[in-house]
């Protein structure tokens, strides 16, 4: 994964000081901002490289790698910040009856704010390391 450092103006909405663990904050003058290429085929959004959001989740901004499952998806639900609710559909064979039966899944999972994710859109989510304590 090749990575880039791009001058930018970064937002500041938390209680808490935002700033990229691989850039230097106090460099008088210009701004830097870092961000890298996911690799598996995803483009860099515009929005990661030129925006000025702050986020450790974030794959392309971030200390966040994608290894494992690359899951499809429905959103259901964008209520929680920077987390949207997934929900996958699939068939199951039962055996007695030789006819499949409708299921879903949910999951959460974390939205980078380069995205703008709205219910009813059709996501493709990678799978991480364990992101929260708990």
């Amino acid at each position: 994964a090749s990575s880039s450092v791009i001058m930018a103006e970064v937002d500041q909405t938390e209680k808490a000081f935002q700033k990229q663990d691989c850039v230097f904050a106090g460099a008088k003058g210009k701004k830097v901002r870092y961000t890298r290429t996911v690799g598996l085929g995803f483009k860099t959004p515009k929005a990661a490289v030129e925006g000025g959001y702050i986020d450790k989740k974030c794959p392309f901004t971030g200390n966040v790698n994608i290894r494992g499952r690359i899951l499809k998806g429905v959103v259901v639900s964008t209520k929680m910040t920077r987390t949207v609710v997934i929900r996958r559909d699939y068939l199951r064979f039962v055996r007695k009856y030789r006819r499949f039966e409708k299921r879903h899944s949910t999951l959460s999972a974390h939205c980078s704010p380069a995205f703008r994710v709205k219910e009813g859109d059709v996501v493709t989510v990678g799978q991480c390391r364990p992101l929260s304590k708990t």
